[in-house]
């Protein structure tokens, strides 16, 4: 459909959401990838620069998933499998990719008890998203 005088192209509300969301993570993770690669070497141990990266590498894989959600949601709306998914895959991100972020600068090893519980989101969230594909 094209934009335009004659056309009004509009987007659904958790399509739009998921979309913005993922484009901002992605962003973020982009920015935290960059600043680990030049300002952390050298201000982290070799382990907790390790951390760190799994956690901007999980963000931005994640950040893909959100726009993929976002996608499938703009032709699902209604679809509560594909809702589900995009705020566990949101959820998902700030629990795993944050605590490895301040596990990595605090060294607070608790943090990563935390973890799992984000993966646990994550992998949920791809489930969630194939059951609301194959349902529709």
């Amino acid at each position: 459909m094209k934009a335009g005088k004659n056309y009004i192209v509009t987007m659904e509300q958790p399509a739009k959401i998921f979309i913005f969301l993922g484009s901002i993570s992605a962003m973020i993770s982009v920015m935290l990838g960059a600043f680990g690669a030049h300002a952390l070497k050298g201000r982290l141990t070799p382990e907790m620069l390790d951390i760190y990266q799994t956690g901007v590498h999980y963000e931005f894989y994640h950040a893909l998933g959100l726009i993929l959600v976002g996608l499938v949601a703009y032709h699902l709306p209604e679809s509560d499998y594909i809702n589900w998914s995009g705020w566990l895959m949101f959820a998902g991100t700030v629990i795993f990719s944050g605590s490895l972020y301040i596990l990595s600068f605090s060294g607070v090893r608790w943090l990563g008890a935390i973890t799992p519980v984000g993966g646990t989101f994550f992998i949920a969230s791809w489930l969630l998203l194939a059951i609301g594909v194959l349902l529709a």
